[in-house]
């Protein structure tokens, strides 16, 4: 939390040079808020987190070096109390609650309006949990009726590691750069998949592609 009438600085990690730079102008317009830095790869962001010591972290969960929920687990290993905001393109019916589970206070979808990117940053800032209105009902009809969560999709299943494979999947990338992305051999991108088509019911590599394409294909629609 900020110092009373000091601005909260605010770390930025986002490896899109053009949505970080937009951010960081909206968010040094704010008269309480300033960023103190901005990341590209997970290697940077921690050592920035560590450098800086920011009052709350803004960042994008799927990064083009690894998987931002790792991040987000071992920045709420180092700091328990740092407000992090899950910031994403991608579908919060599938990221939110992996988001929340890894440490992160909120998530919020890039296209919402920049104003309520503000609301989300200072709600977790003042301790807060932030999610969209429809997340947050979701989120509550698991709890009050469990059963219901039977009929989700199978994908919901998956560990935060398959579900990091399936993604890249779905984007055609194969198990050789998955490896590399995610710091594994290709023989354990190869055991998640076997798990993975074991979870969803799939009998052959070609059928995990196909499924992985579809699915993606459908978030997009």
């Amino acid at each position: 939390m900020a110092i009373e009438g000091k601005k909260a600085r605010v770390l930025i990690v986002e490896d899109h040079p053009v949505v970080r730079v937009g951010l960081q102008l909206m968010i040094d317009d704010e008269a309480d808020l300033e960023v103190c830095g901005g990341a590209e790869s997970l290697k940077e962001a921690s050592a920035m987190a560590k450098k800086l010591k920011p009052d709350v972290v803004v960042l994008d969960i799927a990064l083009g070096d690894g998987s931002g929920l790792d991040l987000i687990k071992e920045m709420h290993e180092i700091r328990p109390e740092l407000p992090i905001l899950a910031l994403s393109m991608h579908d919060e019916s599938i990221y939110a609650e992996r988001a929340l589970r890894a440490g992160a206070k909120g998530y919020i979808m890039k296209k919402e309006a920049m104003d309520k990117v503000m609301t989300a940053i200072r709600r977790v800032l003042g301790g807060e949990v932030y999610v969209s209105e429809k997340m947050a009902s979701r989120m509550v009809q698991k709890l009050v009726n469990p059963s219901a969560a039977a009929g989700a999709s199978p994908v919901e299943n998956l560990t935060d590691r398959e579900f990091d494979v399936f993604r890249l999947i779905a984007q055609g990338i194969g198990p050789s750069e998955i490896a590399q992305r995610l710091g594994v051999s290709v023989k354990t991108v190869e055991t998640h998949r076997e798990h993975i088509k074991e979870k969803l019911g799939l009998k052959s590599g070609t059928e995990l592609t196909r499924f992985c394409l579809q699915w993606e294909m459908g978030r997009a629609g």
